[in-house]
């Protein structure tokens, strides 16, 4: 036997893949041991799982074989040593009719040999070997077999550890894919940035909610950073160490989100040509943040839902569930209340979204951190444009200031970066650029504003005393606005090129000063 015992040891520093080790390990048996059929099976909780066989039905490796109902391994378990059983031993042999050399018996094995597998004074597992042969395993040295065990351990044990150490690199490579992509995709800034009473609040709240792992719904209009407030409150957490994963629900096809999500077996689907981990698996022990929660699938919540409440995953085509740790931060521009009301958002999955609510405000709501904001983004834009000083007159800066911004932060950014660029090139590199509201291109994707009946009143001459100024300019601009339209013969795009402004800009100014949409003037 020392031959084979020999060679089972030099395996275990050998780099082999699990199966092959586990072939090379039967091999060996046979070859330490005359035996017709041989097993490596592993105890998981009360059962022995086969994980390889030699000489046995290949059905054999699909089926669990529980102590409680297999009185053999219970024994092998129990004791912690070696066991003979004779061929007149009462026990039922787990393995009768399932030999290869003799499928048609329903009683063919006469001699059964089972080695405990022994990690750290544990069982582990079961090395069992039979034969036809009554007296097959006459003879054998019990010292030997306890090696035998002993090695086997070992062997399983490396796999595992192998299998592990190679599960962990698939995943932080899946991790860094992901975050390398998501860092490619961003755009705009990476700070909160604002010193107002709504944004420190907001902060307030980040802190709060940082260290603990409650689900956190962001929600607020389009473009006012609540990925950023995502990012803050991961950072700032216990998992900052950890992944943080982004899902854009609203980009994912339905036919795909619950792959992406929770990831899918080889030949799940059409196009499933290998298995894949989804986002939820990525993200293990970091978190996720599911942007546009709303727009997920009525039909993928309650996965999302067991998540929440249980930490299981199943991949699709798969029925084995995978244990997550993850934490959920989830963000939307939708109200989710009227969309339970609506039908297409699940009630309990909104309750467990919504633990703890963070509403991150509109630009407008904010207006003294716009200056800070427009600094911040004109100094990025200057240093990767290769500029140099750039500065807003006081009529820029009046602009941004009374300016709606219905795309918040993003929209101020995007804006800024346009006018740098405009700015940018008309001066000399390296000259001093002086940005005036001619270099903003505003936009709004609001509905533009109704003409009123009647006839159109002067700009007013206003006794002082009757009006605050932020009233009386906005009584003038409502008066100039009504009179562009009028001369324009209702066409919204001239007015706006008369007033000297962007035509979307225009509308969204005239909603709020109080003029009612004309959907035909939308056609203009």
């Amino acid at each position: 036997m020392d031959a084979p015992l020999l060679s089972i040891a030099l395996d275990l520093s050998q780099a082999l893949a699990s199966e092959d080790r586990l072939a090379r390990l039967l091999d060996a048996v046979r070859r330490a041991i005359p035996c017709d059929a041989a097993a490596v099976l592993e105890l998981v909780g009360d059962e022995l799982v086969p994980l390889a066989t030699h000489g046995l039905v290949p059905e054999v490796l699909g089926r669990r074989f529980p102590r409680s109902e297999h009185p053999r391994f219970d024994v092998v378990v129990a004791r912690g040593v070696p066991v003979l059983f004779s061929a007149d031993s009462p026990l039922p042999d787990p393995y009768d009719g399932l030999l290869l050399k003799n499928p048609n018996a329903t009683c063919d094995v006469h001699a059964c040999l089972a080695c405990p597998l022994i990690e750290n004074q544990k069982v582990i597992g079961v090395l069992t070997a039979d034969s036809l042969d009554p007296g097959a395993f006459d003879g054998l040295d019990e010292g030997s077999l306890r090696m035998l065990g002993a090695l086997a351990g070992a062997t399983l044990r490396t796999m595992r550890l192998i299998d592990a150490l190679e599960a962990a690199s698939r995943h932080h490579e899946q991790v860094a894919r992901t975050v390398q992509r998501e860092a490619h995709a961003s755009s705009g800034g990476s700070q909160i940035i604002g010193t107002s009473e709504p944004m420190k609040r907001v902060l307030e709240e980040i802190d709060l909610v940082a260290p603990t792992d409650f689900p956190t719904l962001i929600t607020g209009e389009t473009g006012v950073g609540k990925e950023l407030v995502a990012r803050a409150i991961h950072q700032r957490g216990r998992r900052a160490d950890a992944p943080l994963i982004r899902v854009n629900c609203a980009a994912l096809p339905e036919t795909i989100v619950e792959s992406e999500l929770f990831g899918h077996l080889r030949g799940a689907f059409t196009g499933a040509v290998n298995d894949r981990a989804g986002k939820f698996e990525i993200a293990h022990g970091g978190t996720l943040f599911l942007d546009e929660i709303g727009e997920l699938p009525l039909s993928v919540q309650p996965k999302l839902l067991r998540v929440l409440q249980e930490g299981e995953i199943q991949r699709v085509g798969s029925d084995k569930v995978i244990r997550v740790d993850v934490r959920v931060l989830t963000a939307t521009n939708r109200d989710l209340t009227a969309e339970v009301r609506a039908g297409r958002f699940r009630a309990d999955l909104l309750h467990r979204l919504n633990m703890y609510p963070i509403h991150v405000p509109a630009l407008r709501e904010r207006r003294s951190d716009i200056p800070l904001l427009a600094g911040y983004f004109l100094d990025s834009y200057r240093r990767r444009l290769g500029l140099g000083p750039v500065r807003l007159n006081e009529r820029a800066r009046l602009a941004l200031m009374e300016a709606d911004w219905p795309g918040n932060v993003r929209e101020l950014d995007h804006v800024l970066g346009r006018a740098v660029l405009r700015a940018g090139s008309k001066v000399k590199r390296g000259a001093p650029i002086l940005m005036g509201p001619e270099h903003f291109d505003l936009s709004s994707p609001s509905e533009p504003p109704q003409r009123t009946d009647g006839p159109l009143p002067e700009p007013l001459s206003i006794p002082l005393g009757t009006m605050t100024l932020a009233e009386a300019v906005d009584e003038t601009k409502r008066l100039l606005i009504l009179r562009a339209v009028e001369e324009s013969g209702g066409n919204w795009a001239a007015a706006a090129r008369a007033l000297g402004m962007a035509r979307g800009n225009l509308h969204h100014m005239a909603t709020r000063l109080g003029l009612r949409g004309d959907p035909s003037a939308s056609s203009h």
